[in-house]
């Protein structure tokens, strides 16, 4: 098992305002990313992400979130191992609305 880089919500904001900023990808059901995400984040479900890599090679970091932060680790394992720069959002998409950021419905 890969060891991943965790962030909290509050650097995933600050990281948001680079010039740079990582790729946030929600991995999160379908149905679970339609209820509420963070905005501008793209949504490939955990079970489909193996077979989806191939779209990630080649952007920039990426920053995984889920709900809780579960999942995010996971993905961020699968991302490292296939050689993409990842890290996991602490506490995901519930700790990033507690915080009182925004996120879009849809």
């Amino acid at each position: 098992m890969t060891t991943v880089r965790e962030i909290t919500v509050d650097q995933l904001a600050a990281v948001r305002q680079d010039t740079d900023p990582p790729l946030v990808l929600d991995v999160r059901g379908r149905s679970e990313y339609a209820t509420g995400h963070v905005p501008g984040a793209r949504n490939i479900p955990l079970d489909e992400l193996p077979d989806r890599l191939d779209e990630l090679r080649g952007s920039r970091r990426v920053a995984a979130i889920c709900r809780s932060g579960r999942r995010s680790i996971e993905a961020a394992e699968t991302l490292v191992a296939a050689g993409i720069d990842a890290v996991s959002v602490a506490g995901g998409t519930h700790a990033w609305t507690a915080a009182g950021r925004p996120t879009r419905v849809g």
